[in-house]
């Protein structure tokens, strides 16, 4: 099987080193490039042919990783870029979203995670660590502050079981086989999500799912 290549972006050497000797030690991806910054990453890509993944960290000096990747976004439309996060970011959450990131992955995540986040993404689906997105639901099931909602009657009951699915982290396939439906019946549901919900990506479906209480936790 292929390995994808992989751009690493963290402004943390050690850490940013680790990553770099973990994949190749574990023959999970051709690493084809590293970078300090937002800046190097976007100069880097100019350079070399676009990779199958990109692993972004959010905080960076000179420019972080929401504008790198709102700005490789709109410059290379199919870039897969997984956000590299630690408890505490979700202030970034919605940002990195909104800026095009296919997901999330803690930077304590193991090598087994690591490993489902890169296949998941490379292979044009969407992984958040599961983790995370418990607190991210955590963090707004405690919030007073009224969100707005979403008129109900737009989404039908299995569209909303589909939904419930995809917040869950579940693949098309595994949606299909719990559903006793097709991927491609699957698939069509979610192209309908998107569209109703008026959003870019399942990332953004899911933050969206999420801050309009679409998710009940």
């Amino acid at each position: 099987m292929l390995k994808p290549s992989i751009v690493v972006v963290d402004d943390h050497q050690i850490f940013r080193k680790g990553i770099v000797s973990l994949l190749a030690n574990e023959n999970l991806a051709n690493i084809v490039g590293e970078a300090s910054n937002g800046q190097e990453f976007l100069t880097l890509l100019s350079k070399i042919p676009l990779p199958d993944l990109v692993l972004m960290d959010i905080d960076m000096p000179k420019m972080n990783g929401e504008e790198a990747t709102r700005l490789a976004v709109e410059k290379y439309p199919s870039i897969k870029i997984v956000a590299l996060s630690m408890f505490g970011d979700e202030g970034h959450y919605y940002k990195m979203v909104n800026a095009g990131v296919r997901g999330f992955l803690l930077k304590n995540a193991d090598i087994i995670e690591l490993e489902t986040a890169i296949s998941t993404v490379s292979a044009g689906d969407t992984y958040f660590s599961n983790e995370l997105l418990r607190k991210i639901i955590s963090n707004h099931k405690f919030n007073t502050t009224p969100e707005p909602k979403v008129e109900s009657s737009i989404i039908t009951s299995r569209e909303q079981e589909v939904l419930l699915l995809i917040c869950a982290g579940f693949t098309n396939e595994d949606i299909a086989e719990k559903l006793c439906i097709s991927p491609t019946t699957v698939k069509g549901h979610r192209t309908h999500l998107l569209e109703k919900t008026d959003c870019k990506n399942t990332a953004s479906l899911i933050m969206f799912a999420i801050k309009h209480k679409m998710v009940d936790v």
